[in-house]
């Protein structure tokens, strides 16, 4: 009543099978069984030459310790760590690296204070003022980063709209580093702000 009917398989047996002329529409093809697709993915946990495959994968890591280190050297965007890659990151590098920063002169005041501290004698008034200048110093400092970090936000949101989140602070940090000693090294000399 409700099933299908069944045509008699006599009318199709006499006549000879079309093949089709236009391409077949879909895969084309059977979909293969799951125990098949596994077989094809399935790979050793332990390589067959131990001694080998660890040889490689020194290699491999080697080599892209190498990759990272010349991009730290030239500025290659494509092998940077990804905490130095992008637009704006590079672009508040460029604005650190073209100015010039107190900061990256706190460690030697640091120093120089410690040596200072250890010669002059404890109690007398040229302790103070060694004190004293070593917080003004540092207070430049802060004041200075803090000079920076407005300038940052406000150029990158002009250039770029939107500013990432944590540029401001990698520019302000990046301050902080000697010159020399910053990585990725400074592409631009000092007074050469980018536009």
């Amino acid at each position: 009543m409700f099933g299908r009917k069944n045509e008699p398989a006599a009318d199709s047996a006499g006549q000879p099978e079309e093949k089709p002329t236009a391409p077949l529409v879909g895969k084309g093809a059977p979909t293969p069984r799951r125990k098949d697709q596994e077989a094809a993915r399935r790979r050793p946990l332990v390589p067959a030459d131990r001694k080998a495959s660890r040889v490689a994968e020194r290699q491999a890591a080697a080599d892209e310790r190498m990759r990272v280190r010349q991009a730290l050297q030239t500025g290659d965007e494509r092998h940077l760590p990804l905490k130095d890659r992008g637009p704006q990151k590079r672009f508040a590098r460029d604005i650190v690296d073209a100015r010039f920063n107190v900061g990256e002169y706190l460690m030697f005041g640091a120093l120089a204070f410690v040596v200072i501290s250890f010669v002059v004698p404890q109690a007398s008034a040229a302790q103070v003022y060694i004190l004293a200048a070593f917080w003004v110093v540092f207070a430049l400092v802060i004041l200075d980063t803090f000079w920076l970090s407005r300038q940052l936000k406000k150029r990158l949101t002009v250039k770029f709209g939107e500013v990432e989140r944590g540029t401001v602070w990698y520019g302000s940090m990046r301050a902080l580093q000697f010159r020399p000693l910053r990585l990725p090294k400074p592409q631009v000399t000092r007074g050469q702000y980018p536009s």
